[in-house]
């Protein structure tokens, strides 16, 4: 592996809780990626059991409006995880990953992380537990959307 590639992964959040030695051996386990603006890495409604994290860049969250139009309902910058719920679930992608300019991510497919099972249960608990605090993340950020929106709409607490 690269030391790049290495580099993405001893900095990013899904290491946070592991020493330098279980961060290789999950670095072993990656597939770094370089992809060109505009380059789809995940498509709606494909089923894809890899885990993104952005390294460099950024990538779209995107639908498809049925028009043959995307809409973007949100940008991923560095340190961003991406295809968290389809790593864990195997359900279809609700929306398509476009890159953002040059991006990098690096990539570790659910097969490989439980091959450390038997061997290394540590790593594989404490990168779920990075994977469950980032979903956690982003449905608190939605909640707290989800009230602003409902108060603006409704006209309450003299904010709007």
């Amino acid at each position: 592996m690269s030391n790049n590639c290495a580099e993405m992964v001893s900095t990013s959040p899904l290491v946070a809780e592991l020493n330098d030695e279980q961060k290789a051996i999950l670095a072993e386990l990656v597939t770094c990626r370089s992809l060109a603006d505009g380059e789809i890495l995940i498509r709606e409604g494909e089923v894809n059991k890899e885990l993104h994290i952005i390294a460099t860049g950024g990538l779209a969250v995107t639908r498809n409006t049925g028009s043959g139009d995307w809409v973007v309902l949100h940008v991923l910058r560095p340190r961003d995880m991406a295809g968290e719920l389809g790593f864990l679930d195997d359900q279809e992608h609700s929306a398509s990953l476009r890159a953002v300019g040059p991006t990098q991510v690096f990539s570790l497919s659910r097969d490989k992380l439980e091959s450390l099972l038997g061997s290394q249960p540590e790593i594989v608990y404490r990168v779920m537990r990075a994977i469950v605090r980032e979903v956690h993340g982003i449905l608190r950020r939605m909640n707290v959307q989800y009230v602003e929106l409902t108060n603006y709409i409704t006209k309450q607490h003299g904010r709007y």
